[in-house]
């Protein structure tokens, strides 16, 4: 018989008689030595604890297998030799016996030796060795359902733990089999996600970590965080897909979107735990998955938007990655769905068929849609949030300049309510919005159709189109002072902040102020306008006056208030009492604020006498007596004069001694008619050529600089008489004269192309016709003589 080899004799030497005496410890110093001393035996030290272990497990000999692993453990904790990959092989071995064992307490020892190994740096790579077993069992570890809930929790720990270890052990190796595989991640991120879903109800009734035990305070909840956390981290730019598709799968099997509360928790964790610069990846992926729920229920689709919004403001700057048209285009598209499916009642679904749509779902949802849009715009330098401006800008419907939506079922009412959730997702853009120079912030393309809504019938729009020129126009945050109209006394208790008016605020307001006054005239004239209206008008007018006044613009700025003011006193416009009323009150809130901002004392004193004749004679003119819940205004409104009113000449003479341009403070501002009405909200055919002509025959007319009353007069008339022909004279008469006016036109560009057409001179001279004129010879270009010098 052969002798008992050393190496068994110092492994069998470690184990006591009685198992519950523990490793020897002695012995187990030896064993140690001897490995170091002879790592070429390592291996087979492994083979026998192994063999041992096997032999103790099948016997039940609990003990033994205990001693056996803590050996193991001193073993690879001590020994870092060349030899160690094939120890390692035998030690896995045993930890996969373990793990396969029915018993919970073998499971958890074999997983602790497991997380042991894991935190050991290997000196030499290991080629061959794999990891797909424990992935598994980890995996199944952490859904447990042993039927002792304490044991049950001590289960999934060691799950946890386990899957942490793997991680820790491949995730740095390339020559492991890949972790980031989705065979792996398939497994690992949602056993994670199940814990962490698991104590998500438990998590708030848990006492303070100064009165909770250790126990109470290592939950599997906790532990499944931190374990995702370092997961997370660990992500490289090509592996941020392959963690974050299992989390949506999850998401989508289990229903946890509808609930946002869940799916928003995972996301803040995956946007706090990976590399700041990898943040637009997670927002990609999710874009993709709003587009492949595009028929999902409203509530998986807000959940989605929830999410993105919650993850756009932590990765801030980094959020929207290199494609910005992009995530915007994806959300305005998702908005625009909800349109539809909102306006049709149904959708067809190629699960389910068809699916009837609660119109409330749809509208939280293009809420979420609309708060998220902003949420985006938020992280975008200034030159990013004019370009998105312009973008949705151009995706708005508008009559004659941007395509109508030709969605089934949507019509008229289909295209008001993309006009409506476009129009809330460019005040959302806008809000905070700050640019140094508004010309280029602010092109023509830009405001030219935002300006056009402001002349639609639809009270909302008009609300909303007011509230964009508002949020742009404010750079110094002075618009909550001026959130409701008032008359101050002294308006230093406001503590405005005004700065000189710079080169470009001049260059945009030559340019565009005319514009601009022209839409708060006809807002304030519009029938449907209510408190919100005149609020918001009279804060554009309070901006423009802080943030892009010069002396022309404050010239012009009081001639539309008092302009306002003949509106409400005219009996032409058909205004009801309450508009009138409020068209007072605005303009004498306006004159009170922009006379103090002038510090003109006679200015200020004449404003402030008619102020005061108006609180004793008429309040209803005042702001503070229309603009509250129940307006405080007469059933009639008698025509005003004298003292109540603000008188042009008055202020044209006091103004024009601190030298304001007088003439034109006397004009009275008169709006100019152009074809945005024809694009707004012109509502038949008559109206729009009236328009037309009316537009020609303005243009014809040369006014002097200020109008007397005949000859305004004498236009008013023309106007109506205009107006009622096209809107009253049968068809045929109306193609006759517009027949007529194109006969024109065409026989004047005739004679232009005839004198433009017409042959040269000839060089051969000129001859002479039978009625004695002299005519030019055409001579073909051919036999023209050209000089020596012409030709080279």
């Amino acid at each position: 018989m052969l002798p008992w080899p050393r190496y068994k004799r110092l492994v069998d030497n470690i184990f006591p008689e009685d198992p519950e005496d523990g490793l020897v410890k002695a012995n187990m110093e030896k064993l140690t030595f001897y490995a170091l001393s002879a790592p070429e035996k390592l291996d087979r030290i492994g083979a026998y604890l192994s063999e041992r272990l096997s032999r103790d497990v099948a016997r039940h000999r609990y003990g033994y297998v205990c001693i056996a692993m803590e050996a193991l453990d001193q073993l690879l904790m001590a020994c870092h030799c060349q030899s160690i990959n094939l120890f390692v092989e035998s030690f896995l071995k045993m930890v996969r016996k373990l793990l396969e064992a029915d018993k919970p307490n073998l499971q958890i020892l074999g997983t602790n030796s497991f997380v042991k190994f894991a935190n050991i740096e290997e000196d030499t790579p290991s080629y061959h060795r794999s990891y797909d077993f424990f992935v598994s069992r980890f995996s199944e570890m952490c859904h447990s359902s042993y039927e002792d809930p304490d044991i049950r929790t001590k289960i999934r720990m060691a799950g946890i733990k386990g899957l942490q270890g793997v991680v820790r052990k491949t995730v740095n190796d390339e020559l492991q089999a890949n972790i980031w595989d989705p065979q792996h991640m398939d497994k690992i991120v949602p056993s994670l996600l199940f814990n962490l879903q698991s104590g998500e109800g438990t998590e708030s009734r848990s006492p303070s970590p100064l009165q909770a035990s250790e126990k109470e305070r290592e939950s599997p909840a906790k532990l499944t965080e931190r374990c995702f956390r370092e997961l997370l981290g660990r992500a490289a730019y090509g592996n941020i897909k392959n963690a974050v598709t299992p989390v949506l799968m999850h998401l989508d099997n289990h229903s946890l979107w509808e609930g946002k509360t869940f799916a928003v928790r995972c996301f803040k964790i995956i946007m706090y735990s990976i590399q700041s610069q990898h943040s637009h990846l997670v927002i990609q992926q999710l874009l993709g998955h709003l587009d492949a729920n595009s028929k999902s229920s409203a509530t998986v689709r807000a959940g989605i938007v929830e999410v993105l919004l919650e993850a756009a403001a932590i990765a801030a700057s980094g959020s929207v990655g290199p494609t910005v048209l992009e995530v915007f285009n994806t959300l305005l598209r998702h908005l625009r769905l909800s349109v539809d499916y909102e306006l049709t009642g149904s959708y067809d679904c190629t699960n389910i068929g068809t699916k009837i749509i609660k119109e409330h779902e749809e509208r939280q949802l293009q809420e979420a849609v609309i708060r998220t849009v902003g949420s985006f715009a938020n992280t975008l330098p200034t030159y990013q949030r004019s370009e998105v401006m312009l973008f949705i800008m151009g995706k708005i419907p508008i009559p004659g300049m941007h395509p109508m939506l030709h969605s089934t079922g949507s019509g008229p009412e289909g295209n008001r309510m993309i006009q409506v959730m476009l129009l809330k997702s460019l005040r959302q853009v806008t809000c905070g919005f700050q640019t140094t120079n508004m010309l280029t912030a602010l092109p023509n393309s830009f405001l030219d159709p935002l300006l056009s809504f402001a002349l639609l019938e639809d009270a909302e729009i008009r609300l909303l189109v007011l509230e964009i020129l508002v949020s742009l126009i404010d750079r110094h945050n002075n618009l909550p002072k001026f959130s409701t109209i008032s008359i101050i006394s002294d308006i230093s208790v406001l503590k405005l902040k005004v700065d000189k008016c710079s080169r470009q605020d001049n260059l945009f307001m030559k340019k565009h102020a005319q514009h601009l006054y022209r839409h708060i005239y006809l807002c304030s004239k519009e029938q449907s306008s209510v408190q919100p209206h005149f609020e918001k008008l009279y804060s554009l007018l309070a901006l423009i006056s802080m943030e892009l006044a010069n002396e022309e613009v404050v010239v012009d700025l009081i001639r539309v208030a008092l302009a306002l003011q003949d509106l409400a006193l005219s009996s032409e416009e058909t205004l009801p009492v309450y508009n009138r009323c409020a068209v007072y009150a605005l303009s004498s809130a306006y004159l009170n604020l922009i006379s103090q901002l002038t510090t003109v004392p006679a200015f200020c004193q004449h404003v402030h006498e008619v102020i005061e004749m108006r609180q004793k004679e008429s309040p209803y003119l005042l702001p503070e007596d229309v603009f509250i819940e129940n307006p405080k205004i007469p059933k009639t409104l008698e025509k005003l004069e004298g003292e109540l009113l603000f008188q042009q000449a008055k202020i044209t003479e006091v103004l024009g001694g601190s030298g304001y341009n007088t003439e034109r403070l006397a004009t009275p501002y008169v709006p100019q008619f152009t074809d945005e009405d024809r694009l707004s909200k012109r509502k038949s055919i008559g109206e729009t050529i009236s328009l037309q002509v009316e537009v020609e025959s303005r243009n014809i007319c040369v006014y002097s600089p200020v109008d007397s009353v005949g000859v305004e007069e004498q236009e008013k008339e023309r106007r109506r008489q205009v107006v009622e022909k096209f809107q009253k004279a049968p068809f045929e008469e109306i193609a006759a004269h517009c027949g007529a006016r194109a006969t024109m036109l065409q026989s004047k560009l005739n004679q232009i192309f005839e004198i433009t057409i017409r042959p040269p001179p000839s060089p051969s001279g000129t001859i002479t016709s039978s009625y004695g004129q002299t005519q030019s010879r055409s001579v073909p270009v051919y036999d023209m003589k050209f000089p020596d010098l012409c030709v080279y």
